[in-house]
């Protein structure tokens, strides 16, 4: 079988490529990337026979195409903002294929996909990708779901690569129609900072407060869940505190509008010239603790008795005393290696469905047979099954 890693000179494509090397079944592995001299150091750093480098711009439509064609899959590891692009590339190229952003322009492709008896799976990493599969877990042993509360701490800095940087001002746009909760049947929008919550993580990270945040959970999980009468879902996420303070001083004084400003005769959208700053900086390119935790609440009931499950996941530390998680990667590899894996199980035929699916279409019958697979690598999900707490009160 053939992989193409589209975009897999970046930080966190790369490490999904190495895991593609240490633990896959590919006989060849190609990483199609803009840059080339980052590129080559890849295929360097990773010195396997079956690894080698194409230059690819995603723009050059037929190129790329004639490039992707004859793969098993491509591992899309490109921007938000390309994610349109690239599915229409993969769909023509009549492959498999999985991104990591998952914000809908895929399902444009979806007949083409299906045409070609393809999958195409949008967002799935840390989360989304494996929230889905936790959430899932609990949801598949109740009889009833009431309430899905998805929440995640992303430890890195704010701006180590221009795809994150792109990320933070992207969720917290004040314009963005897609921060949504599900309530009550119905998708309500909801402002940047919304719904704060408390939220314990696994250690060392602990309390957080977190917000409402637009990612494809809530969509997808409502869909998922419909037979099983959800009336809430919410998913918050939490970056460093310094981060947050800056993102939330960067909307309070109306920046993230990323209005037009005069700087020396020329005019320059102010975020970009702040998302500019950052990315050239030491203090957009480090943080002080680094990596991932998880932690999703499901309420419902069985047999007539309310339940709550817990799932929260651990990896890990970041302090250089694990070989090859040392500082920003305890962070990439946490979003690179489901990433991975799950292209994998699509190559293989775990799949059956085509089209453009989301996580919980494609593994959600069985979502506990990834956690093996991650524990291999490190990377453990926790549950635990209680009684219902009183409802916490928003802080």
């Amino acid at each position: 079988m053939k992989i193409f890693c589209l975009g897999g000179a970046g930080r966190i494509s790369r490490e999904a490529v190495l895991d593609l090397v240490e633990h896959s079944v590919f006989e060849e592995i190609v990483i199609g990337d803009y840059n080339e001299e980052e590129g080559l150091s890849v295929v360097e750093w990773l010195n396997d026979p079956r690894v080698s480098f194409v230059r690819v711009n995603v723009f050059d439509e037929a190129d790329t195409i004639a490039k992707m064609t004859g793969f098993d899959i491509v591992l899309d590891g490109t921007t938000i903002q390309l994610n349109g692009q690239t599915t229409k590339l993969i769909a023509a190229a009549g492959c498999h294929g999985i991104n990591l952003n998952g914000f809908g322009e895929e399902f444009a492709y979806e007949e083409t996909f299906k045409a070609n008896g393809k999958t195409m799976l949008p967002g799935f990493g840390m989360t989304p990708g494996l929230t889905q599969m936790m959430a899932m877990y609990a949801a598949n042993r109740l009889d009833l779901v009431q309430s899905v509360r998805v929440s995640h701490g992303s430890f890195r800095p704010i701006a180590f690569s221009k795809s994150i940087a792109e990320t933070t001002t992207y969720e917290y746009d004040p314009e963005l129609p897609g921060r949504v909760v599900f309530e009550n049947g119905e998708f309500v929008q909801v402002k940047p900072f919304a719904r704060p919550r408390d939220i314990q993580l696994s250690e060392p990270y602990g309390h957080t407060v977190q917000y409402i945040i637009p990612h494809s959970e809530t969509v997808t999980l409502a869909k998922a869940l419909k037979g099983k009468g959800v009336q809430l879902i919410e998913t918050r996420g939490t970056w460093p505190e310094q981060n947050m303070r800056l993102v939330r001083a960067l909307y309070e004084y109306g920046i993230l509008r990323n209005e037009k400003v005069s700087v020396g005769g020329a005019e320059e959208g102010i975020m970009d010239i702040i998302s500019a700053y950052l990315l050239q900086s030491e203090e957009g390119k480090s943080t002080e603790l680094y990596g991932y935790a998880l932690h999703v609440e499901v309420v419902g009931e069985k047999d007539g008795e309310a339940v709550c499950y817990e799932l929260t996941h651990t990896h890990p530390k970041s302090d250089g005393s694990v070989q090859g998680w040392e500082g920003l990667r305890a962070y990439t590899r946490n979003v690179a290696i489901p990433f991975a894996v799950a292209a994998e199980r699509i190559a293989v035929g775990d799949v059956e469905k085509t089209g453009v699916l989301t996580p919980e279409e494609a593994f959600g019958a069985h979502p506990e047979l990834f956690f093996p697979l991650l524990e291999k690598r490190g990377i453990h999900v926790h549950i635990e099954k209680k009684a219902v707490l009183p409802e916490k009160s928003y802080v």
